[in-house]
C-alpha cells in the first residue's frame, strides 16, 4: 500500500478527502477522485462526517479500488453498535481495503437530522483495539478467528489545536497503545501548535503525523466553517486575507499552498480537504513544491489492481 509505504520509509506522505455523494450516483465524488490520482498516496473517504447523511464510506472505498485509488475508510462509531463495526471491519478487508481511519464521529445533534438515535456503543480507542484484534486473528469472543486474520492499517485523528493539552497526550497515547499506526489532524491554521504536537506528543510515541490543511474560499465560506465545524480555529487574520483579495478562490488556493510547504516541514505529511473544489488540490501541491508522486512511487499499487 503507497499510505502505509511512505509512512514506513519515512518520506512524506500526502492524503487527500473526498465526501460521499447525497444519492445513488457516485459520479461526482468518482470525479473529484480522478483529480487526485497522481498527486496523493491515498484518498480519503469520510463517514458521515458532521452527523450529514452521506452514501456509505465502504462502498465509496470499494469503488475507488476498482478505479486504481488508494482508499483511507473512514468508519466512524456514532452509528454502528460494535456487531456491525466488526462486520464493516471484516467485510472492507475482504474488499481489498486496508487502511481505516478510527473516529468517534460527530455528535447528531450538529447534523442535518438531531432527532437519529446515536448509538456509541464504541469510541475511537476501543475501535483500534478491536482493529488490533482482527489483525491478530483474534476473535472478540475468544480464542481465533476461525477465518483467518485481517491486515487493516489503522489511523486515528487528532487536534493540535485542543484547548486541553493534558487531555490530548492522555487521548493520544491510549490511541497509540490501542493500535493506532499514524494519526490525522483535524485542520490546523497554528504552526506552533502543530510543531508542539509532533515534537511533544505524537514524535515520542513513533506516530507519524500528516497535517490537516482546509482549502478555504472565501471569508464567508471560512466563517461557516468556524460556526459549524466542531474544533474550527481560522484565525480572523486569514478570514480578513480572504475578504481582502480581488479573487477569493485563488488567495485560498495560496493560502493552503503555504501551510502546506510549512506542514510538510513538521509533519511527516499533510491530508488536504477541499469540499466540492477537489480539482484545486493537485494546484495547492505543485504551488507548494511538492510536484506529481513519481511512476516509480505510483507503480506497485497499480500493479496490485491489474494483478
Amino acid at each position: 500500500m503507497l499510505l502505509q509505504g511512505a509512512l514506513a520509509s519515512g518520506r512524506p506522505a500526502i492524503t487527500a478527502e473526498v465526501t460521499p455523494p447525497r444519492g445513488g450516483d457516485p459520479a461526482r465524488t468518482l470525479a473529484a477522485a480522478r483529480s487526485l490520482k497522481g498527486w496523493v498516496h491515498a484518498v480519503n473517504v469520510t463517514d458521515g462526517s458532521r452527523a450529514v447523511m452521506r452514501m456509505s464510506s465502504l462502498a465509496m472505498c470499494r469503488l475507488l479500488l476498482d478505479e486504481g485509488l488508494e482508499p483511507v475508510l473512514q468508519m466512524a462509531c456514532r452509528d454502528r453498535n460494535r456487531i456491525a463495526l466488526q462486520a464493516d471491519l471484516l467485510g472492507a478487508h475482504a474488499l481489498g481495503l486496508r487502511n481505516v481511519l478510527c473516529l468517534t464521529g460527530d455528535p447528531v445533534g450538529v447534523g442535518d437530522q438531531p432527532s437519529a438515535r446515536p448509538v456509541n456503543e464504541l469510541e475511537s480507542v476501543r475501535l483500534l483495539k478491536l482493529v488490533s484484534q482482527f489483525n491478530q486473528g483474534r476473535d472478540p469472543l475468544g480464542g481465533d478467528l476461525p477465518d483467518g486474520a485481517t491486515a487493516l492499517f489503522a489511523g486515528a485523528a487528532a487536534d493540535p489545536q485542543s484547548p486541553s493539552w493534558s487531555g490530548l497526550r492522555a487521548r493520544l497515547r491510549r490511541k497509540q497503545e490501542a493500535g493506532a499506526r499514524f494519526v490525522q489532524t483535524q485542520m490546523v491554521c497554528d504552526a506552533a501548535a502543530l510543531r508542539r504536537f509532533v515534537e511533544e506528543l505524537a514524535a515520542p510515541l513513533n506516530l507519524p503525523v500528516l497535517a490537516g490543511v482546509f482549502l478555504l474560499k472565501s471569508a464567508r465560506n471560512a466563517a461557516f466553517i468556524n460556526r459549524v465545524v466542531p474544533g474550527a480555529q481560522i484565525p480572523q487574520a486569514l478570514i480578513d486575507r480572504l475578504a481582502q483579495a480581488r479573487d477569493p478562490a485563488a488567495e485560498g488556493v495560496a493560502i493552503a499552498a503555504e501551510q502546506v510547504a510549512c506542514y510538510a516541514g513538521i509533519a511527516q505529511g499533510v491530508h488536504l480537504m477541499a469540499v466540492k473544489a477537489e480539482e484545486r488540490i493537485p494546484r495547492v501541491l505543485a504551488l507548494a513544491g511538492l510536484g506529481p508522486l513519481s511512476p516509480a512511487v505510483a507503480a506497485p499499487f497499480e500493479a496490485d489492481q491489474a494483478d
